[in-house]
């Protein structure tokens, strides 16, 4: 068979449009390109209305389209300022003042697609590429779960025949598969999450059998014209529709919980805000439960990408810290993830208006755990974030944050619309707070230096304060499963 037979016959084995089209609404997408802009030439809300809105969020209520963009609206710095509190406010009612941590892994950087923005396009001869195979995932995740102490990995992987189903089920299998003792107990990763390309109905139903965790699959931009420009037609990315009904498919084939996420820089920010709203807003709709996770990257350096340095969208960070507030406002629920793209004062003034997750030790570069070393040539972009899990964990303990290492839920069924119901309800916490305690504990004990660990004491012992006071009727079996833990037990949770 020819190559070009080869690739359409792949094609059609990727992209199967009546997966999507029963979706449509008389025959159309939710994104509604000029609905939404009309809504953003609207003036300045009423105070009123937008402390309706602020007191909605507060009730961890999802807010619609135009009250969001009413929102975005908003210049008096008085009613920013009252923004950014229930911001912080609801992040801590929902999430506490816990912070996950965790890692990406790139399994390949081969790719078939042509984004203009992107280090991995496959015209890019200045990357070398690699895909690893299984033992060399084993190798990676060794330091990742056993040097450095992570318990969550986001697996990543390009779109390209090297990096398919069965590839990426192997590879999955492969970083599970890996414990490694540590200073007191072991490494092993707990949770694997998957970024990777839209999938058909039927594969995504064999990644879930696999024991994926959230599956995220980010539009990049919602805006139609944007979109087209920067995905060449042609490429399998170029079709807006097969990635905009991702989630609609991944939830039907039984992945409970689904991420979802925009790359800010590419359009108009206040534009992409409100596509990542109408895209929770849609997955209530459709499936009856939003995005566990909303994403929002900033566009950032990558080797031999000339689009990305003179950006006419570029966010700001004033603009940036607006991105957090109002999806923190708007879809109250979610878990929102800010990475190493940003440099660590920008996280450290991010991190309290809303965001649950980062990441921390990375590396980007294919098989760079390995050699430690941060390699241009092998990444997507360039990384502003490149400190140890050991110093993120430090700084946050002097933040007043928890790192929480838990992973209890995804194995107990707290996931799907059981877990969004509690977190709506703020009874998710209480298993969290509990958890954190616990998997920080365990974390200190194995891989935190001296200086982290003098750190995270005095922060491990004010949450469990908290807990014998908000929580007595618990608080005797918790300090149990504590004192085992401190004892050498590993993996004990709520």
């Amino acid at each position: 068979m020819m190559v070009e037979e080869k690739k359409q016959t792949w094609r059609e084995s990727r992209i199967k449009p009546e997966q999507m089209a029963k979706y449509l609404q008389d025959g159309r997408d939710f994104i509604d390109d000029d609905a939404l802009e009309a809504r953003l030439r609207q003036g300045e809300p009423e105070a009123t209305r937008v402390r309706a809105s602020i007191a909605k969020a507060r009730a961890i209520q999802s807010l619609d389209l135009d009250e969001a963009a009413a929102l975005l609206a908003v210049q008096d710095p008085e009613l920013w300022a009252e923004m950014r509190a229930a911001a912080a406010e609801i992040k801590h009612k929902v999430y506490d003042n816990r912070i996950v941590t965790f890692a990406p892994l790139y399994m390949s950087n081969v790719c078939v697609n042509s984004c203009v923005y992107c280090g991995l396009r496959q015209e890019n001869d200045a990357v070398a590429r690699r895909t690893l195979t299984a033992d060399e995932v084993r190798a990676e995740v060794e330091i990742l779960a056993g040097k450095i102490g992570h318990k969550r990995l986001i697996v990543v992987y390009g779109e390209h025949p090297r990096s398919d189903l069965d590839y990426m089920l192997e590879t999955i299998r492969a970083v599970y598969d890996v414990k490694v003792p540590a200073r007191r107990g072991y490494g092993q990763i707990r949770r694997v999450n998957v970024n990777a390309a839209p999938l058909p109905t039927e594969e995504l139903r064999e990644l879930q059998a696999v024991g994926v965790g959230t599956y995220q699959v980010f539009q990049e931009t919602y805006h139609k014209a944007t979109y087209r420009a920067v995905h060449p037609a042609g490429t399998f990315k170029g079709d807006y529709d097969w990635r905009l009904y991702t989630m609609h498919r991944a939830l039907e084939a039984g992945i409970d919980d689904v991420g979802i996420g925009a790359l800010f820089g590419l359009y108009d920010w206040r534009f992409e805000v409100l596509g990542l709203v109408a895209h929770a807003l849609e997955l209530e709709r459709a499936l009856g439960i939003g995005p566990h996770t909303v994403s929002f990257p900033r566009l950032e350096p990558a080797e031999n990408t000339p689009f990305n340095e003179s950006l006419r969208w570029r966010v700001s960070n004033d603009d940036f810290e607006k991105v957090v507030v109002v999806l923190r406002l708007a879809i109250p629920y979610a878990g929102m993830i800010v990475t190493c793209r940003e440099n660590p004062g920008m996280r450290r003034r991010l991190l309290p208006l809303g965001c649950t997750q980062t990441d921390a030790s990375s590396n980007i570069g294919v098989g760079g755990y390995q050699d430690a070393e941060q390699h241009g040539d092998r990444q997507q972009f360039l990384l502003a974030d490149t400190r140890t899990l050991d110093e993120v964990v430090r700084d946050l303990a002097a933040m007043g944050c928890i790192t929480s290492f838990c992973t209890a839920g995804y194995r107990c069924g707290r996931t799907g619309q059981c877990i969004m119901d509690l977190l709506r309800s703020g009874a998710e916490g209480k298993f969290c707070k509990l958890n954190a305690i616990l998997t920080f504990r365990e974390w200190l004990d194995d891989f935190a230096s001296a200086e982290t660990r003098a750190a995270g004491e005095p922060v491990l012992q004010k949450e469990i304060e908290e807990v014998r006071q908000k929580m007595p009727k618990a608080f005797p079996e918790f300090m149990q499963s504590y004192e085992r833990i401190c004892a050498g037990e590993r993996d004990l949770y709520f």
